[in-house]
């Protein structure tokens, strides 16, 4: 089976707070998965989000494949590890 990099929803109603897990591509949504490594808050101002950068990399070396919203939070994540390391 293929590995997908994906959001999980949690949280209260209209009060979504994801969860970006490494799943198997059949499985639901918010069904089994294989390791939680960050999490993504999309009502907070500015919206929070945080990424295990080690085990993203190995689960995109294992040839896990991004979501196409993962795949954005990805590059965001990456944009602000660059301007940290600027700073």
């Amino acid at each position: 089976m293929a590995v997908k990099i994906r959001l999980a929803r949690a949280g209260a109603k209209k009060h979504p707070i994801y969860h970006l897990v490494a799943a198997e591509s059949v499985s639901p949504r918010d069904g089994k998965f294989i390791e939680s490594f960050g999490s993504y808050d999309p009502t907070a101002t500015p919206h929070k989000l945080s990424i295990e950068d080690d085990r993203l990399q190995h689960w995109l070396r294992c040839g896990a494949q991004p979501t196409e919203t993962v795949a954005q939070l990805i590059k965001e994540h990456r944009k602000a590890l660059q301007a940290s390391a600027k700073a």
